[in-house]
Formats: C-alpha cells, structure tokens, sequence
C-alpha cells in the first residue's frame, strides 16, 4: 500500500495531473468516478492568495467526494510560497503540493515552475521553508532539470526527501522540451534505484495506454504513475489502466451513450460550479476530446461549440444518443 502521511492511495496509485484550465472541480468529479486515486488542484499562484485574488481563492475548492486531495501552489519567492502554504492547508486537503514543473514562459522564465530548476539550492531552501510550514504532508511535482546539460534529479530527489516532503511525482522532460520529444524514465529508474529514496516517486509523462502503463510500471519500478493529457476527455483511461493491470486484458473503449452519460456529468457541474454562461464556455474546450474517434460528428460538434444554454447543449446530446449514423471508428 502507498501511503503520504497517513493517507492510504492504494497498492499502484494512479494520479490526475494537475493541469491550467483542466483539472478543476468538474473535471475531477468524472475522473474520481472513473478510478484516479489521488487528484489535485490546478496549480495556483502564492501571490495570488496572498493578495485574495478571486481566481487563485476560487481555486482552493474541493468537495469531500474528490478527496485525497493536494492544493499544488507555485510562485518564486520563499516567504511568499510559505504564506500561501499555510493558506491552502486550511483549504482542508490531504497534501500541499509544490510545483517546480511548470514549463511556459510567463512562469518559467519569472523563476517559478521549472524555472527554479536553474537554482537548486534556492528549490531546497523553499522547500524546507514549506516543510516547516505545513502540518500536513507536502509533496513536489518536478521535471529532470531545466536543459539536458543540467539534469540533476537523482541528487535533487535526494535532498527535497532531506528537508521533508514525503512524495515526488517526476515528469521525465527538461524544461526546454517543455511536452515535446519523449518523456525519458530511465532517469525515474534511477531514482528509484538509489536505495536511500524511502518516499514514494510517481512517473508522469506519455503514459496514454493501459499497455503502456504496465510496461513503465515493470520497467522503471514507479510507485504509481500520473497521468495528464491522456484524460483529457476520456477519464475512462484510469478505469481501462485499472483493469488491464488487474487483468491482462482491455476492455472495450466507451460507446456513445457512455461518453454522452459523462459529458453531461461534467456540464452539470461546470454550470453548477461557474454559472451557465462560463460553465458553458469552458465546456467548449472538451467536446472534442469526449467524441474523438467518431465518425460523422463534426456536425454536432460545431453545434455543441455554438450553443449558449445548458437546454440547447443537452438537446443536441440527445441527438447524438439517438443518432443511427454515429460510431466508434475502428
């Protein structure tokens, strides 16, 4: 059994990546549903709680069906990340989670994110500071290193387990392939295979297959393995992970009335959480990934994307439900 802190998260947890835009309340609700084990929060910047902004406060809402749960907070300045530390643990979550991952520009190159990658010694104090902190578990979210000319990490995994945190989830990409190239586990493995890494180490990156999933966990010998992109629209892939790792076998890919069923979960909850007009809007974002791989549903896409009341976009899913044209492409 995996455990941070006293939270049990199963014998090889899978994790939702916490993603800009993505991974809010709705989102995780039908991952939840679907069998990822521990989630997180979108990353939320130390300045803004501490200056109350209402984007970075509104991100700090999690429900008790979601749970556990990490707030993951981002930000360059020690006393600023320590302060919005305290502010998300009395959100009520399971972790506090740091993130030194994040790989744009507006983030990166203000020395947050992955940018504090370029000085490791800063990255520890902040994270001994946090530590410090925080009565609850904290955690980190990280890549290898900032370019292939400072990667780092089987040392660095080190330290961060030093001052206290007690779970590193590695994305196995510098910085400057920010989510291009492919993700590089070997040195995961190495990390792994220090002997004094005592904390449990997720892997994350290209993980997009239940076939997948089971050779990185045989391979790289991962604790758990997070996962990002690849849920996008289709939470079913905790659920085909799950299974092909119990079983050997794969189940079938969602029909159309399944993807229609969560689609509307999602919705309902989006609208419920933002309000119709935005709930509806970051809806938008997602029809696309819920219906990939169906024949003949441009048309009702373009419709779902121009609709403006939750009435009109459930009418036209219960067009796609009764549709005899529709079908999963081979």
């Amino acid at each position: 059994m995996v455990k941070i802190g006293k939270t049990d998260i199963g014998t090889f947890p899978l994790l939702l990546a916490p993603m800009e835009d993505v991974s809010d309340p709705p989102f995780r609700a039908v991952c939840k549903e679907q069998g990822a084990d521990l989630m997180y929060t979108e990353f939320i910047a130390a300045e803004g709680l501490i200056r109350d902004a209402e984007k970075s406060v509104q991100k700090l809402d999690i429900y008790d069906y979601e749970r556990p749960i990490g707030i993951q907070i981002f930000g360059d300045k020690i006393e600023s990340m320590r302060e919005a530390a305290a502010i998300a643990q009395e959100a009520g979550p399971e972790l506090v989670d740091i993130n030194y991952g994040c790989p744009v520009k507006k983030v990166a190159c203000k020395g947050a994110g992955a940018g504090i990658l370029q000085d490791i010694p800063k990255m520890i104090r902040m994270t001994d500071e946090i530590v410090k902190r925080c009565s609850l578990p904290v955690t980190v979210k990280t890549r290898l290193g900032w370019d292939e000319q400072s990667i780092h990490i089987v040392d660095v995994a080190k330290q961060l387990q030093d001052v206290g945190i007690q779970a590193l989830t590695i994305h196995a990409r510098t910085r400057a392939q920010m989510y291009k190239g492919v993700a590089d586990w070997s040195w995961i493995k190495q990390v792994k295979d220090r002997g004094d890494i005592h904390i449990p180490v997720f892997g994350n990156g290209d993980i997009d297959s239940p076939e997948k999933a089971l050779e990185y966990k045989n391979t790289f010998g991962v604790d758990g393995i997070m996962i990002g992109r690849a849920a996008i629209g289709y939470p079913w892939i905790f659920k085909e992970i799950k299974h092909y790792l119990a079983t050997g076998e794969k189940l079938p890919p969602p029909d159309i009335q399944e993807r229609v069923r969560v689609c509307l979960k999602h919705l309902d909850f989006s609208v419920q959480w933002k309000g119709e007009r935005q709930g509806i809007f970051e809806m938008r974002t997602h029809y696309t990934n819920y219906f990939r791989n169906i024949s003949h549903f441009k048309p009702y896409r373009q419709r779902l994307v121009e609709a403006v009341t939750t009435a009109s976009v459930k009418e036209i899913l219960e067009e796609v439900v009764a549709s005899e044209f529709l079908a999963l492409e081979s």
